[in-house]
C-alpha cells in the first residue's frame, strides 16, 4: 500500500548527491558552460572576488551545497552555503530583488504575473538568456500541478538579470553573474537539485507580516497554504538545515 504523501525527491537527496557523481562528468558540464564566451567572461571577471569572500567568511571554495531562498514582498534573495552535509547552512550573501510583479500568493495560471511561492529547485542554466543570464526554476512542481489551472498553469520560471520582470525573479547582472557562478559550481560537484524556497515575506519582519494579513484577509483561501510555508521557514531559522517537505494527494505542502 502507497503512503498517502507522495515524497518530493527534492529535498531528500540534495545533500547527499555531491559524492556519487563520477569525476568525468562534473568536469565536462562546468566545461561546457565555460566553452560559451559570455559565461567564460562572468568567470573571468568574478570568480577571484568570489574566492576572496569564500575566503573571508571561511567558506570552502569551490560552493558544493548551495540553498537559496526569496522573500517576495522584502524583495530580497539570499544565498546559503553548507561546507559538509553534517554541518548547518550558513549565510553567504543576500541580492536585492529589484523588480517584483503580481500580490502575495502562489501563482496558479498563466498570465497572472505571479511569481511561484513555495519549494523548487534549478534545472535549466540558461547562457544565452535574453536577460543577461538564467537559472530556471521546476515550476510547476507536483503541488502546483495539483493545485493549479490544469491545462495552463504557466511556465518558463527564472531567477535572471536586468531587472525586468513578468513573473520572475529579476537581480542586477552583477548579482546574477555571480549566482550563475556559484550554482554551476554547486552542480559541477554533484548537487543535481540546488534548492530554491520562496516565501511570501520575511516572517520576523513586524511590517511584512500586517502587509500579508491583510492580503489573507482578502483571500482568505490561500491561508492554509501560507502557514505551511511559514513552518518550513521556522524549521530553517531554528535548524539552519533544510526541512523536508511532502506533497499530499491535494496538492498541500507538509512539512515533516
Amino acid at each position: 500500500m502507497k503512503h498517502p504523501i507522495q515524497m518530493i525527491r527534492t529535498f531528500l537527496i540534495s545533500a547527499s548527491v555531491a559524492i556519487v557523481l563520477p569525476a568525468t562528468a562534473q568536469n565536462s558540464f562546468l566545461d561546457y558552460q565555460k566553452s560559451f564566451s559570455r559565461v567564460s567572461e562572468v568567470f573571468r571577471r568574478n570568480e577571484d572576488t568570489l574566492k576572496a569572500q569564500f575566503q573571508t567568511k571561511r567558506l570552502e571554495w569551490p560552493a558544493r551545497n548551495l540553498y537559496i531562498r526569496s522573500f517576495k514582498y522584502d524583495s530580497e534573495l539570499e544565498v546559503w552555503i553548507q561546507n559538509e552535509p553534517s554541518e548547518p547552512y550558513r549565510l553567504f550573501k543576500s541580492y536585492k530583488v529589484c523588480a517584483l510583479a503580481g500580490t502575495l500568493g502562489p501563482k496558479r495560471m498563466e498570465g497572472d504575473y505571479q511569481v511561484p511561492e513555495g519549494f523548487y529547485y534549478i534545472n535549466d542554466f540558461k547562457h544565452n538568456s535574453n536577460y543577461h543570464l538564467s537559472l530556471g526554476l521546476n515550476y510547476p512542481n507536483i503541488s502546483d500541478r495539483i493545485l493549479s489551472d490544469s491545462l495552463e498553469p504557466g511556465r518558463d520560471i527564472f531567477i535572471h538579470g536586468s531587472c525586468v520582470t513578468t513573473g520572475c525573479i529579476p537581480i542586477n547582472d552583477q548579482q546574477i553573474e555571480e549566482l550563475y557562478i556559484l550554482t554551476l559550481h554547486a552542480h559541477n560537484a554533484g548537487q543535481d537539485y540546488i534548492p530554491v524556497h520562496i516565501y511570501p515575506i520575511r516572517y520576523n519582519v513586524h511590517k511584512s507580516v500586517l502587509f500579508l494579513e491583510n492580503v489573507l484577509k482578502e483571500n482568505p483561501l490561500i491561508r492554509s497554504f501560507e502557514q505551511r510555508l511559514k513552518r518550513a521557514y521556522e524549521v530553517f531559522e531554528s535548524t539552519r538545515r533544510l526541512p523536508v517537505v511532502a506533497v499530499t494527494p491535494k496538492g498541500d505542502y507538509v512539512v515533516m
